[in-house]
């Protein structure tokens, strides 16, 4: 399988209010979240599969902490968003297609298990969960070919919430690329999600509710990252 990976990490993470790179936050099982993304794409994707970082606010603390990996510097993390760090990446990628999430994302290794064959397959998609619709979540819905539609936190009737994994396949790569040069500086790369499928780009919303994804961006989400590690520790030692 011809994968890369992608991590958006070049934030300030200040609702956290923590003051490191909020990917730098330590989990009761004393890795840090960067770290139980990196463990989780190797275990599900492979060990040699290449992970770049977008990097910003205090960019060497996390370059040191993870020497190798490959990395992309976002040099205007304090006045952009996603959008931004996405274009630095899919623009200095090798051909093929993208798989990237958000880099205060902590998930349950099955989730990216379970999303292999759409990345084996080349295709495009955004992974969700249907069983929560929270009001300041990105949510979407879905066309009448079962399509994402919509994608944004200001959906109305939203199916679900975008968890932060996702991928573009190579051939949808170049759309994207122009619609994230086209967003606003401080929009998330979902504007340009959304704008890629208004000009005829495919998003699959990729259904996996069945297991643990937070995106930690406060205390009470970090608690919950760490009851995620807790369960999934436990049941390797029951299955062992």
């Amino acid at each position: 399988m011809d994968v890369q990976v992608v991590i958006l990490a070049a934030g300030l993470g200040t609702r956290l209010g923590r003051p490191l790179p909020k990917s730098q936050t330590r989990l009761r099982d004393g890795r840090t979240i960067m770290q139980q993304q990196v463990d989780g794409v190797r275990a599900a994707l492979g060990p040699d599969v290449p992970i770049t970082v977008v990097v910003g606010f205090k960019a060497m603390v996390v370059m040191e902490a993870h020497p190798d990996l490959l990395y992309a510097y976002n040099e205007v993390f304090d006045s952009t968003n996603t959008s931004k760090s996405l274009l630095r990446a899919l623009v200095t990628s090798r051909p093929g297609g993208v798989l990237w999430m958000n880099g205060d994302v902590v998930f349950d290794p099955r989730v990216l298990r379970d999303a292999r064959p759409w990345i084996e397959r080349d295709e495009t998609f955004v992974c969700v969960n249907t069983a929560a619709v929270g009001e300041e979540e990105v949510k979407y819905t879905v066309d009448a070919e079962g399509f994402v539609r919509e994608l944004s936190k200001s959906v109305t009737g939203g199916l679900g919430e975008a968890v932060g994994i996702n991928h573009v396949c190579a051939a949808d790569k170049a759309v994207l690329v122009q619609e994230l040069r086209a967003c606003a500086d401080t929009d998330y790369f979902e504007r340009g999600i959304e704008t890629a499928i208004a000009r005829g780009v495919r998003v699959a919303p990729v259904d996996v509710s069945g297991f643990d994804v937070v995106e930690v961006d406060f205390e009470e989400d970090l608690r919950r990252a760490d009851r995620i590690e807790a369960g999934r520790l436990r049941m390797d030692a029951v299955t062992g």
